[in-house]
């Protein structure tokens, strides 16, 4: 039988080689094929006292195996690739040796020891741990003294579970399907009939907290009422979103009301990201989410917005802002509902699915040259007169934090100053805006000017009042300009509190208008830019004499594709847009600029632009001829051609 074996597997190979030889004559395959590895064997002891032992060899890429077995026996035993080799033994210690074997006859051998007893093993003891990358997986593994083998039943409650064989040294796993405490029993084997068993109580936990992928949750905190189903299932659209696990949603024939929810393991964060986004993937155009956040233990504390979704049968991002949400309460329940006041009737057409719920916070603050002109980082770059080591004071009220000092009685005005340093052009326009109240009418001198004599200076006296008001000026640096030099408030002529917020300074006659782009002049860093389609994988920035832009260098030219910035935009079928931006580079290139889908089938409309060491600023007239989307995108493909490509001041306008 052994002879028979040995040439069967060499017909098979020289059958291969005949047939790939047949085919197209190209054999060079066969140079890439490697050594069998991960090479093992099972035994398994007959518990009867008997020492039959049945060997089970396996590898990654053999076809068949020589078996020494390790008692004097001469001869290997040679077996083919699924099959084992059953052999007597006394009791005692035996190294068997694996040989594996592969298709071009490239061997690996490893040696495994075997413990024949017939007493029953002693000292078990076994390792359970979960597994650092999925709450839900449980790794063991196990040693006892004269065992050969074990077999583990990872939970005692199914009375069908068979057990999973463990070779000595070994680790095997095991996911559970839910949270909850299992008993796991280790049984340790030897070639007697006694054997030694361990129990061991394993704790699942899983906390709900965002973001919820769906990839690893606990899906007993998804639950439907009132005739809506929760379901953890494979994605069956992967087109927008290649999420292998997503929420699904079936609205049956029951309440108007039905609808999900899932329940967090604690409260979510609403101090600084008060933006709820997920994406939805619906059947129907025109169709409603009502998503409401919920306390834990009292529903009547909520709050809930609606919004209408682009349904298509696509997956779409759906963003809800909970700006004004209270936050002396606490919220611990995601509850949605899918056409609210309609009544279902399942199947196709009331099939839903939800993933990627994550809280995320708007648009970061546009303080232009300066930092934390909305001093949510505390007192940070903001000092008192020109002492670098002498920070302003700062309050938070609620949510909001801002500069507040009450001035208690008048004298000059420098004398209670707040300044941030900033380089400011020589004979350049500027423009200056802020929130500023008071608890009474007061003025106040505020603008730039030097931090050093002869103190050149550009202010204006602004008059404020208990209303929280916004004021901008325009100042013109004429004739001075330094690198440090500041924008200034001196606060000290009249007595009564001042409070100022949100201050911004821009080179020129204000904010830059991204029009339904965000951060369109990168002063506020990467955010929202991405490269491709990725959400999370921001691009990169660099800040050059006060100014913010993108900026990358493609070291070899390639496939336009291949380096990429996007802003992910609503697109409307049909419209049609102004786009502008301005780029330079190191050298004469092009890119490919425009808009366009952010998955299948990549629908776009774009230019091919041709760009120098010159900043030039380029306007283009596109339209989303036959296609549109909730999350297209505006797109910049820079990978053609090699050089450095700078790009600032993007806006997108509808015509």
């Amino acid at each position: 039988m052994k002879n028979l074996k040995t040439i069967f597997t060499l017909f098979f190979i020289t059958a291969l080689f005949i047939n790939c030889a047949e085919d197209d004559n190209d054999l060079s395959f066969v140079d890439e094929v490697v050594a069998p590895s991960e090479v093992s064997a099972n035994f398994k002891i007959a518990q009867d006292n008997s020492g039959v032992v049945t060997i089970t060899p396996n590898a990654q890429g053999a076809t068949h195996y020589n078996i020494m077995l390790g008692d004097g026996t001469a001869e290997p035993v040679s077996v083919i690739q699924g099959e084992a080799v059953t052999h007597t033994y006394i009791e005692g210690s035996y190294n068997i040796t694996i040989e594996a074997i592969g298709i071009t006859g490239l061997k690996t051998e490893v040696t495994q020891e075997l413990m024949v007893s017939f007493r029953a093993p002693e000292n078990l003891e076994v390792t359970a741990e979960i597994d650092p990358t999925n709450p839900f997986k449980l790794d063991v593994s196990a040693t006892a003294d004269f065992a050969a083998s074990f077999e583990v039943y990872f939970d005692t409650s199914n009375t069908a579970e068979e057990p999973t064989p463990m070779a000595i040294g070994e680790t095997v796993s095991y996911e559970y399907p839910f949270v909850g405490d299992y008993t796991m029993r280790v049984v340790a084997l030897s070639g007697g009939v006694e054997t030694t068993e361990l129990e061991v109580v394993i704790t699942i936990s899983s906390p709900v907290v965002l973001p919820i992928t769906f990839e690893v949750f606990d899906a007993t905190k998804f639950i439907g009422f009132g005739g809506a189903s929760a379901e953890v299932v494979d994605n069956p659209d992967t087109n927008g979103n290649p999420s292998a696990k997503v929420g699904k949603i079936e609205k049956g024939a029951g309440e108007v009301w039905a609808g999900d929810v899932i329940i967090m393991s604690s409260p979510i964060d609403f101090s600084k990201k008060k933006l709820i986004k997920l994406d939805v993937w619906s059947p129907r155009p025109g169709g409603t989410l009502l998503f409401k956040l919920e306390n834990l233990d009292d529903a009547n504390i909520n709050i809930e917005k609606t919004v209408t979704l682009t349904g298509n049968s696509a997956w779409e991002e759906v963003v809800i802002d909970f700006s004004d949400i209270d936050l002396s309460q606490t919220y611990q329940k995601l509850v949605w509902f899918f056409d609210f006041g309609t009544v279902g009737s399942g199947g196709s057409d009331w099939t839903f699915y939800v993933d990627n719920i994550r809280n995320e916070s708007a648009a970061p603050f546009n303080d232009g040259l300066l930092s934390n002109g909305d001093f949510e980082d505390g007192s940070d770059f903001w000092i008192v007169g020109t002492d670098d080591n002498a920070p302003v004071t700062v309050v938070t009220d609620g949510d909001n934090t801002y500069y507040s000092v009450d001035v208690a009685s008048a004298g000059n005005p420098w004398e209670v100053n707040m300044s941030q340093k900033v380089e400011i052009l020589q004979d350049e326009t500027y423009t200056l805006i802020f929130d500023a109240w008071s608890d009474t009418s007061r003025s106040m001198v505020t603008g730039i000017g030097l931090s050093a004599p002869p103190w050149s200076a550009s202010v204006q006296t602004v008059n404020i009042t208990p209303t929280r008001t916004t004021y901008s000026l325009t100042l013109t640096a004429s004739g001075w300009g330094a690198p440090d030099a500041r924008v200034l408030f001196d606060m000290g002529a009249d007595a009564g509190q001042v409070n100022i917020d949100n201050v911004s300074l821009f080179l020129g006659d204000g904010p830059f208008d991204s029009g339904l782009l965000v951060n369109g002049d990168f002063e506020a860093g990467p955010e929202p830019w991405i490269k491709g389609t990725n959400d999370t994988d921001f691009v990169s920035v660099v800040t050059d004499g006060g100014n913010t832009y993108y900026s990358v260098d493609v070291a070899t030219a390639g496939n336009a594709w291949e380096v990429n910035m996007s802003q992910k935009v609503e697109i409307t079928q049909g419209t049609t847009y102004t786009f502008s931006f301005d780029a330079w580079s190191d050298t004469n290139r092009s890119i490919v600029s425009g808009i366009g889908l952010s998955a299948a089938p990549w629908s776009s409309s774009v230019e091919t632009v041709d760009i120098t060491p010159t900043r030039t600023t380029y306007t283009f007239t596109l339209t989303a001829t036959d296609w549109g989307a909730a999350d297209a995108r505006v797109i910049f493909d820079m990978g053609a051609d090699a050089g450095q490509v700078n790009i600032d001041n993007v806006s997108l306008f509808a015509n």
